[in-house]
């Protein structure tokens, strides 16, 4: 009978630390092959691997695409592409960006679910926000087991908060008490398949065929969700919701996704950066027209320099309650998810 010998991990901002305490904690002699995703700026080399193999006794690396999958090891996702599960082996891809990240949580999540099934364990660390949340739903859905660090552990509590909130978790543990966790669960005799209602199956393959860069618009995304009133942050294009249980998220056809919160974060930082843009435009009328008034008395002709004067206090006087917005956008930013 299969084992439970596939493990997801996920973690963002305080995942490091959470990271190097789950590894610690593994057995040498771990019979389960472990993909982690960490999110990191893009154009950064990862130093994950080399901080993970310090860390515990397993070997690390960042696979390369179609590296076969072996047991006792840990991959790492490389910087700025998905890491998702094939049968028996790697795939490292550029597809679109999902909640604002490349790599992400979720794609990985639903790439092992829809192959391995109940094999799956699935597990969000620390991180802001509510990516991996509809990964680990789904890989419940699949019949697979899914923990999450207990948030006061957490450097940061937003993705495990999330995790529990959505997410029917069967455990939450220090990320020190997870390492030992796993090393007692990848032992069990995996549960048998949970089967995929047809729409359910069809909608996860084109997702997981999407983060590996097909066509988004080929695969018709479109069809399995509802048209929001919302436009992608990332090409500006109509995004689909769709739902998962009490989740609902959004895909949109050229294939970029967000969870509700990374919307609303993304949402939030555009605003902020137009209003900013808003500001400087005014600002250069203001200094163009104090310039200009300042040429006009110099030449004697008070009339215009005068008239450049007052048309720059207007202008410095529209600007304030716009620069009152911007300078209002840091205190809406979200740190951990909406209820």
């Amino acid at each position: 009978m299969a084992k439970k010998d596939i493990v997801v991990v996920g973690a963002s901002a305080g995942g490091m630390e959470a990271l190097q305490k789950l590894v610690a904690r593994l057995p040498a002699d771990f019979p389960a092959s472990l993909f982690v995703v960490w999110h990191m700026s893009p154009g950064m080399k990862s130093v994950l691997p080399e901080v993970l193999a310090r860390a515990g006794p397993l070997p690390v690396s960042s696979p390369s695409d179609g590296d076969p999958i072996a047991s006792g090891r840990i991959y790492v996702a490389p910087n700025d592409h998905h890491m998702l599960l094939e049968r028996g082996y790697i795939r490292i891809a550029k597809g679109p960006k999902e909640n604002r990240f490349r790599p992400a949580l979720d794609p990985l999540f639903r790439s092992a679910a829809y192959v391995y099934g109940a094999r799956v364990i699935g597990v969000v660390l620390s991180g802001a926000l509510d990516d991996g949340t509809s990964g680990l739903w789904t890989v419940k859905l699949r019949g697979g087991t899914a923990i999450v660090q207990e948030p006061a552990d957490a450097g940061v509590r937003g993705m495990p908060l999330s995790a529990l909130g959505n997410v029917e978790v069967d455990h939450r543990e220090t990320a020190g008490g997870i390492g030992g966790l796993l090393g007692r669960l990848v032992r069990e005799d995996a549960a048998a398949e949970r089967q995929l209602a047809e729409a359910d199956r069809a909608r996860l393959e084109r997702e997981v065929h999407i983060a590996e860069e097909h066509d988004a618009l080929e695969e018709n995304i479109m069809r399995f969700g509802e048209l929001s009133p919302f436009t992608c942050p990332e090409c500006h294009g109509v995004l689909t919701a769709l739902r998962e249980g009490a989740i609902e998220r959004y895909r949109c056809h050229t294939g970029h996704a967000f969870s509700r919160d990374a919307l609303l974060v993304d949402t939030a930082e555009q605003l902020e950066a137009r209003l900013w843009d808003a500001v400087r435009a005014l600002d250069e009328m203001v200094l163009l027209l104090n310039r200009m008034g300042q040429e006009f008395a110099r030449r004697g002709d008070t009339r215009a320099a005068e008239l450049c004067f007052d048309r720059a206090r207007a202008a410095h006087q529209r600007s304030q309650p716009i620069r009152e917005s911007a300078n209002a956008g840091e205190a809406t930013s979200l740190k951990e998810p909406v209820a």
